[in-house]
């Protein structure tokens, strides 16, 4: 049993022996070569990538600090644009509302002279019509007041306004009323008579047709005897005649001239009481005056006769008219004037 020790030291070392390699651990080997050198691959790519992207980063940090630097410019910009907008439309306003100032102070002020060309213009056509109402009561001359009337309406008629259609309803009115007045040719008949008066010196007497009629005898007388003569001068000395109604009225020449003064006065006074509208006087001096040309005057005449149809025509004219008045365009007036 001592043997063993020695004989088991005296013996050659031998090599281990080798192990035997199966093929999954040559796999398993593989596999993990393999996995380092993706592991490898992978950790290389992703350093590339995150290399990349750190690039692509610092590269659009890059450019969003210059879009940044860009956009504060251009904010800065339109800071600035803003402010002078906001100061331009400041100052818009601000002329807005001085134009609106404007405009409301130049409608109160055309307002204002609106009313006030309304009030000058009802002043013109007052007086207007109180020349037409002064015309009708102190002159009764309708031609003047329809002449005032139709002033007054063509000056309404240019205003068109149309708060002036009743006074203009009114004065249509009135003008009517004033058209059917009967017309009387005043400057006509009042010539007439400044005819007649011309003419009475010319118009013989009665009593120088009787002279006339008296004086033939007398030349007739010249041819008889002395004594025939002396008694018809003696039976002309004294007579005794009947005045009748129709016989003529012998005048002494010194009451013929007042006779004739007194036939132009007659026909003087007709004419006034003709302008006067006197109807009464009118047809009384006129009838004087016919009654004076009968009596006194020789109606075998040719002029005689003329002056008496004259003045029979002249009688028979209508010289006094009710006249109407123009109420109704004052009243109207008077209203506008009240509620302007």
């Amino acid at each position: 049993m001592s043997a063993t020790p020695e004989m088991t030291a005296t013996q050659p070392t031998q090599p281990p022996a080798r192990p035997h390699t199966s093929p999954l651990a040559w796999v398993a080997l593989l596999l993990a070569i393999l996995a380092m050198a993706s592991a490898a691959w992978s950790w290389s790519d992703s350093r590339e990538r995150i290399r990349d992207l750190k690039s692509e980063l610092g590269r659009r940090l890059a450019e969003t600090g210059k879009e940044t630097s860009e956009t504060r410019l251009l904010a800065r910009n339109a800071d600035d644009a803003m402010r002078q907008a906001t100061e331009k439309l400041g100052q818009l306003e601000a002329q807005i509302a001085t134009s609106q100032q404007q405009q409301l102070s130049l409608e109160a002020l055309y307002k204002d002279l609106a009313q006030g060309r309304d009030q000058w213009a009802l002043a013109e056509i007052e007086q207007v019509l109180l020349t037409a109402a002064q015309q009708l009561q102190l002159a009764g001359n309708v031609r003047a007041a329809i002449i005032a009337l139709e002033g007054a309406d063509n000056r309404l008629h240019r205003l068109e306004k149309p708060q002036f259609t009743p006074l203009r309803r009114a004065i249509a009115a009135d003008l009517a009323n004033l058209r059917a007045v009967p017309s009387l040719d005043e400057v006509g008949a009042s010539a007439r008579i400044e005819a007649l008066v011309a003419r009475h010196g010319a118009w013989p007497l009665a009593s120088a047709q009787v002279s006339e009629a008296a004086a033939a005898p007398r030349g007739k007388g010249r041819t008889t005897d002395l004594g025939q003569e002396l008694w018809t001068e003696m039976k002309r000395l004294v007579q005794i005649r009947r005045i009748e109604g129709n016989e003529a009225v012998l005048l002494p020449p010194d009451q013929a001239y007042f006779l004739r003064e007194n036939l132009r006065l007659r026909l003087l006074s007709a004419r006034l009481a003709l302008l006067s509208e006197d109807q009464a006087a009118f047809h009384a001096d006129l009838n004087a005056v016919a009654d004076m040309l009968t009596r006194y005057f020789n109606t075998r005449d040719a002029g005689v006769m003329a002056a008496l149809k004259e003045v029979k025509r002249l009688a028979s004219l209508q010289v006094a008219h009710k006249l109407p008045g123009i109420d109704a365009s004052l009243a109207a007036l008077d209203a506008l004037k009240g509620n302007p």
